[in-house]
């Protein structure tokens, strides 16, 4: 299954009738953003629901439990709690079992918590990797392949049997996640501050930086756009107001950033193509270092790779020169579904 169908706007999840009997199975997609949580007979989906955050690594287990048990519970309704009989979790920091309360393990117990608040008694229950459940998700469900993903962070891994067996980057925001939304967003300030300080080209990024983090409400609001560049004193107290300001939010917050660089290169900004340029520079490099062989799907997803991503069109043109069938993805729902129909 590709795509996740039946989807329901109205509240009432979209539900077929369900005879006597039918086996339900239920695949989670937990993402460091959120969780989304399908419920699915033989023919396609037929409920959804929605939770906050669920990465194993980051998610305190209080909320992680209160997240899963917040989808399921919107998912699956109570008249059909006790026909589901598989349900696979797919957890972003799941991939491995790192040993108890981390990763895995945390996922696990936090997800049969979740089904015991909810009442399903599922007799099968599993927990994968983010990674694995969206190479899972790619048309007629591959066993083997690679799977890039670029979203706030970037990793690319080697699925064999349906299982990562090789990853590269993935490294979190200080250490690594080259071509991700983190460091596109970084890099933005960047470019904004060296045009600011004269150590590079001027670029429309400055006044989409400053627009950012100024206006409105900020030191000077209505006044961070347009940049008087004609005012020696103006770019350097522009400057002085962005970096703190820059400080003051979480690193990984620099990943909103992102799509002003996508913005600005659609109005012909030299400085951000440049940037798109180097972030699929990266992304390819990763890839690279799988070693692939022509001929293997490289299965994208992540909001710079999925269908229509900002980045889809330069990594392709890397990846086809690898001799890779590029494969986009929306996200790892599908995939869930798809492996926890296997587990009945």
């Amino acid at each position: 299954m590709n795509e996740i169908h039946n989807r329901s706007a109205s509240g009432d999840h979209g539900l077929r009738s369900v005879p006597g009997g039918r086996s339900l199975v239920v695949g989670i997609d937990a993402g460091g953003t959120r969780i989304r949580a399908y419920l699915a007979d033989a023919v396609g989906v037929i409920g959804e629901g929605a939770g906050g955050p669920g990465n194993a690594m980051s998610v305190p287990r209080a909320e992680l439990t209160r997240n899963l048990t917040a989808a399921l519970g919107a998912a699956v309704p109570v008249d059909l709690r006790g026909s589901v009989v598989a349900v696979l979790g797919g957890f972003a920091g799941a991939a491995l079992d790192t040993g108890p309360d981390t990763g895995h393990d945390l996922a696990r117990s936090c997800l049969g918590a979740a089904l015991a608040a909810t009442g399903m008694g599922a007799g099968r229950v599993a927990v994968r990797g983010d990674i694995e459940i969206a190479f899972a998700s790619a048309p007629g469900m591959p066993a083997d392949g690679l799977l890039l993903i670029a979203g706030t962070g970037a990793a690319a891994a080697r699925i064999t049997g349906r299982r990562q067996e090789l990853t590269v980057d993935g490294d979190g925001w200080l250490l690594g996640d080259e071509g991700g939304g983190f460091w596109l967003g970084r890099e933005a300030v960047r470019a904004a501050l060296r045009a600011l300080s004269g150590r590079g080209p001027w670029t429309s990024l400055v006044d989409a930086v400053a627009a950012h983090y100024l206006a409105p409400g900020g030191d000077m609001p209505g006044r961070a756009v347009p940049v008087d560049r004609a005012d020696p004193r103006r770019p350097g107290r522009l400057r002085e107001l962005i970096v703190p300001l820059v400080y003051a939010q979480p690193p990984v917050r620099l990943a909103a950033l992102s799509p002003l660089v996508v913005a600005a290169d659609r109005t012909g900004d030299e400085v951000a193509g440049a940037l798109l340029d180097a972030a699929a520079a990266e992304l390819g490099s990763t890839v690279a270092a799988l070693r692939p062989e022509a001929g293997e799907p490289l299965v994208v997803t992540g909001g710079l790779l999925a269908p229509a991503g900002p980045l889809l069109g330069r990594l392709a043109e890397r990846a086809e020169a690898m001799g890779l069938r590029v494969v986009p993805v929306r996200d790892g729902g599908a995939g869930a579904v798809a492996l926890a129909r296997l587990l009945t």
